[in-house]
């Protein structure tokens, strides 16, 4: 789901001591042993919703809204209240990163991820929150207002995109914006209607190609391709379609590794009329990434391609891994995605597997997507499978799932809230506090939980940030010199031009 622009707030909110206990010591390999303090669930405010029973069984969401006589929630761990009054304001967002060269296989994968899940190694815990934020900065670079003549393009150029949301510190530089088609046949839950005619009426600003900088690529032992692709998606419109249509991935129809019709279409659609998209996503991307193997790995470098996406970007992660790995083989390629939908069927996981791809899906428990689609012939049925054989228009989710609980956190409200659940900044926050499944939200959490609020209304009201707070000044507009508000120019390097992006791939 489209979300605004931010700047990243100086303040965080963090509990009182006394509301914390240390958990057991956690001894990890090739690192030293850590302590993971934690904090238990605490006592959320309430809001009632009337939903079908029925549909809270089958989506699994598991959410009990009761409360006792004492007005607290049945279920919560721990009923002491939230200690606001002791909340630290002035404490940094975000820690000091290590060099981790030393478990660079590990981080991207090569094992699993096993060892580094349970507990949360605090290694891979800061990468995939750079993966994440790397994501959300294509909701916050879209231009979504729908009255904007750039209105689906990207609010910057690709050489200030980083520095105005205030990435620089991750060390990358962005190589390639991506485009994609934006009038293909898709479901109606991945339709949208922001297509300002006077930028492009067929295409949509989808992500970009970023790369390590020297010092990031001595810190984590690699040079980093990254590959981000925005989501679209609201969760409230993925029910209208609870089962899509899996194809073929090749065109001739031949192959039994099918994946859902929309989100190929997506990624393959092109057209000769088109001002950005005369190359599809899928040629865009590959064409990018495989200038940049080249280019690292002619001066003797290790790469690796990391590719990270939420909702409908996570599914076009899967897709963009399948199809780098089969054109790179000898370069490792890896999937750190959020609240990502299933994509194709079994046929289509065992060839991810089969290619080495690695996959780390994060996903809430209370989020719908990712239970789509397929939310009935899934991977659940494999004893049906002994009787009737390999079914192949049955989806299946691929890689690990690193699983996280709203009620873990003491920040959030006790509510049912579809698209909050799926927020992107609800995953990073649950990313942040995460140790392990049986131990609660971490004490020591740096990310910003006002961030949570930013398109939401999920945080608990006694915490004193308001709902959905970030819109730009005056809703965009600006009072010129005669005296009149209009919508303001962008700055000639913000202004998107395919001309300028033709320049570019020539050049390279």
């Amino acid at each position: 789901m489209a979300l605004p622009t931010y700047s990243t707030m100086n303040h965080h909110l963090l509990p009182a001591a006394t509301n914390s206990r240390l958990a057991p010591r956690a001894t990890y390999h090739n690192a030293a042993t850590i302590d993971e303090p934690t904090i238990k669930p605490q006592n959320r405010s309430s809001s009632a919703v009337n939903i079908p029973a029925s549909l809270s069984n089958i989506l699994h969401l598991n959410l009990n809204h009761h409360t006792n006589p004492t007005g607290t929630h049945a279920g919560s761990s721990n009923n002491a209240m939230l200690d606001v009054e002791n909340f630290n304001r002035h404490t940094p967002t975000y820690s000091p990163t290590e060099d981790i060269s030393s478990m660079y296989p590990e981080i991207h994968g090569a094992a699993d991820w096993s060892h580094l899940l349970s507990p949360l190694h605090p290694w891979l815990r800061r990468e995939i929150l750079k993966y994440g934020e790397f994501a959300q900065t294509t909701y916050d670079a879209f231009d979504s207002n729908p009255f904007s003549q750039y209105g689906g393009s990207c609010l910057y150029g690709r050489h200030r995109l980083f520095e105005k949301l205030g990435l620089l510190r991750h060390g990358y530089d962005v190589t390639k914006y991506l485009y994609a088609m934006s009038h293909v046949d898709l479901p109606r839950w991945l339709e949208r209607s922001l297509h300002a005619e006077a930028w492009s009426r067929d295409s949509n600003w989808m992500g970009y190609v970023a790369v390590s900088g020297d010092e990031e690529s001595r810190r984590i032992g690699c040079r980093d391709i990254v590959v981000s692709w925005r989501g679209t998606v609201v969760p409230a419109e993925w029910l209208e379609d609870i089962q899509g249509k899996l194809e073929s991935i090749e065109s001739n129809d031949q192959s039994d590794i099918r994946v859902e019709h929309g989100f190929r279409s997506i990624y393959t659609s092109k057209g000769e009329t088109t001002r950005y998209n005369k190359l599809s996503a899928s040629e865009q991307v590959i064409g990018e990434i495989k200038r940049l193997v080249k280019f690292y790995q002619e001066k003797g470098e290790k790469v690796s391609i990391t590719i990270t996406g939420h909702s409908l970007g996570g599914a076009l992660a899967l897709l963009n891994a399948y199809e780098a790995a089969s054109a790179l083989p000898s370069v490792p390629v890896s999937v750190i995605s959020f609240g990502a939908p299933r994509v194709g069927n079994e046929a289509f996981a065992d060839r991810l597997k089969e290619l080495g791809v690695k996959v780390l899906r994060m996903v809430v428990k209370q989020d719908v997507v990712p239970k789509m689609p397929g939310i009935l012939f899934n991977e659940g049925i494999k004893m049906v499978e002994k009787v009737t054989g390999t079914l192949d228009w049955v989806y299946t989710h691929v890689g690990v799932e690193l699983g996280l609980n709203v009620k873990t956190s003491p920040y959030l409200k006790n509510c049912i809230d579809f698209a909050g659940f799926h927020n992107l900044e609800i995953y990073l926050h649950l990313v942040d506090g995460y140790v392990s499944s049986k131990l609660g939200f971490r004490c020591e959490a740096k990310r910003d939980v006002a961030l949570i609020n930013k398109a939401s209304g999920m945080l608990r009201e006694e915490i004193g940030i308001p709902p959905c707070w970030h819109q730009p000044a005056n809703r965009g507009l600006v009072c010129n010199s005669y005296g009149r508000w209009t919508m303001p120019n962008r700055e000639l390097e913000d202004v998107p031009s395919p001309y300028r992006e033709r320049y570019v791939q020539l050049l390279n």
